[in-house]
């Protein structure tokens, strides 16, 4: 557990509780009358209420899109499940710029909705709530849709049996059984639309901020530290009550409950309106997820040679730095890919290095201590990622650890999100492994190094794949602290995408839809290759 301690220490705790001491320290003193001042600003309580409400609200009209397609998964066989599985999952695993420039080109201005109808969402709360639906359907259909699979449909059909309804047949058998699930769904999707930056940033406008926006605002724009550091306190115990509730429902989840193999629960659709609701869910990843993301498709080839038809003139003008007289970039645009890709390579071997010591430690130790260290490894995914890469330029600038010139400071970056993910990954596959065939091991004289080589690496070789899947795209996407670490000589795709959608212009908005569909497909193509490998569905993701 030492490695994981040291690396989450230094490069986590450290940066985050530097920034937040830098804005609440006067002269060496803390001035904690700084929270209550900042707390009591109207701006900042608009901006907490906006942030809180708007993520109830991508919460509640998640779960109304989505638990349809959860049962759908869970009880239906169908032809070309597997590749709807993975097409709805997508979403999941691509950048937040991608999300936010996706629907850009569908609801924003010269958009098909705008184009067709004249109707532009961009700016509006409702761009930005489908934007999370189509990010976060996919923790709702894999977490609630993969305990609903192992659900042994009898014992409902036993209560109807007996003259219940159906709908009350759900309620009091079913609804109880899955409610852990719901719950640890409906959080975990909280925690994402709560600490919201890209969707936000590129969909709504000067208008709306959640807390990380303003985070960044306050840091980056108006160098307002102790604002920043006020509102980084705030959302980390948001996040932290959030993901004590969330490890309270997933214990329930998996000690409440006698599963069956999913294989057993899943059957053709009869009659109409089971048919009916396979359609309904068919047509809602039709609008929902396909849409988007075939409108941004086309229009990285719209009038891209200055001509009404499609051509490859965006793409071509990402290898030029200056096309178009921009000066956005001081190397072409298209080494962005090389680089995104080197980076998330080395980050997702650091991810699986820390992160697979950590699953290892929390398999074989038990109690509050390592339970606190299994939440605290979650809180990246929660905790302001612009604090985070703020903090790595104003800490990590002095011997022994002086990386503020190094590239290692990105992957480093991309690799505390890559971690969770991996953890999360391995953590049930391991806990499977019979500790006898351990103890057998050490009895024939194995070394601990050998035994994890000889008995676990063999059965958990596809959890590493999937975990490696999983990071690499993750790492691929980050953003918010790559945004400010990121040498200008050296962006990686979000952060090149962003900047091409700061600046105004048809060929810089066209190359933003051309970055972002390559980015797209590396990350399509990651998960396409993880549902191949991938054996267990019953976990989270």
């Amino acid at each position: 557990m030492a490695v994981p301690v040291a690396f989450f220490a230094v490069f986590f705790a450290y940066p985050v509780t530097a920034i937040v001491g830098r804005g609440l320290k006067a002269g060496g003193d803390w001035q904690f009358g700084r929270i209550g001042e900042v707390l009591a600003r109207p701006d900042i309580l608009d901006v907490l209420w906006f942030t809180t409400w708007q993520a109830l609200a991508s919460t509640a009209l998640t779960l109304l899109i989505a638990l349809p397609g959860a049962y759908v998964f869970a009880r239906f066989d169908f032809p070309g499940k597997q590749l709807l599985r993975a097409v709805v999952t997508v979403p999941f695993v691509l950048p937040t710029v991608v999300v936010g420039t996706a629907f850009l080109a569908l609801l924003g201005r010269g958009g098909l909705l705008d184009e067709l109808w004249g109707v532009r969402l961009d700016t509006t709360v409702w761009a930005i709530l489908l934007a999370h639906v189509f990010f976060n359907y996919a923790v709702v259909v894999r977490t609630v849709g993969g305990l609903w699979s192992q659900l042994d449909p009898r014992q409902e059909e036993a209560a109807r049996v007996l003259g219940a309804g159906r709908f009350a047949a759900f309620r009091r058998v079913t609804l109880p059984a899955l409610a852990p699930a719901v719950a640890a769904a409906a959080l975990m999707v909280f925690l994402f639309t709560f600490t919201s930056f890209g969707v936000v940033q590129i969909l709504g406008g000067p208008a709306y901020a959640t807390l990380e926006v303003e985070i960044y605002r306050q840091t980056a724009q108006l160098l307002d530290l102790p604002t920043a550091a006020v509102l980084t306190l705030v959302q980390f115990a948001a996040v932290g009550a959030v993901l004590a509730v969330h490890a309270v429902t997933v214990r329930r989840r998996e000690r409440a409950l006698k599963l069956v193999d999913p294989a057993q629960t899943s059957r053709r659709p009869r009659g109409a309106g089971q048919w009916a609701l396979l359609g309904g869910v068919l047509l809602t990843a039709l609008l929902l997820i396909l849409l988007p993301l075939g409108v941004l498709v086309e229009r990285s080839f719209d009038g891209a040679d200055g001509t009404d038809g499609y051509g490859f003139g965006y793409y071509r003008a990402l290898q030029s730095a200056g096309s178009g007289g921009s000066s956005t970039f001081l190397v072409p645009p298209l080494e962005a890919v090389g680089n995104s890709l080197r980076y998330a390579l080395v980050a997702t071997l650091i991810a699986l290095v820390v992160g697979g010591l950590a699953a290892a430690a929390l398999t074989r130790r038990a109690g509050p201590l390592v339970r606190g260290f299994d939440a605290l490894l979650m809180l990246p995914l929660g905790v302001s990622a612009v604090t985070v890469g703020f903090g790595f330029l104003i800490t990590l600038d002095e011997p022994p650890l002086d990386l503020r010139t190094s590239w290692i400071l990105v992957p480093l970056a991309q690799a505390l999100v890559g971690v969770p993910f991996v953890v999360r990954t391995m953590l049930p596959v391991l806990r499977a492994v019979d500790d006898r065939l351990r103890e057998a091991a050490a009895v024939l004289g194995a070394s601990p190094l050998r035994a994890w080589r000889e008995v676990d690496l063999p059965l958990v070789r596809r959890a590493v794949l999937v975990a490696a899947g999983f990071a690499f795209a993750v790492s691929l996407g980050e953003f918010g602290a790559t945004v400010f670490i990121a040498r200008p000589d050296n962006p990686t795709l979000p952060v090149a995408v962003a900047r091409l959608l700061g600046r105004s212009g048809e060929l810089n908005y066209g190359q933003a839809m051309a970055l972002s569909t390559i980015l797209m497909l590396v990350c399509a193509v990651s998960l396409l290759l993880l549902e191949r490998i991938r054996t267990d569905r019953s976990g989270e993701f």
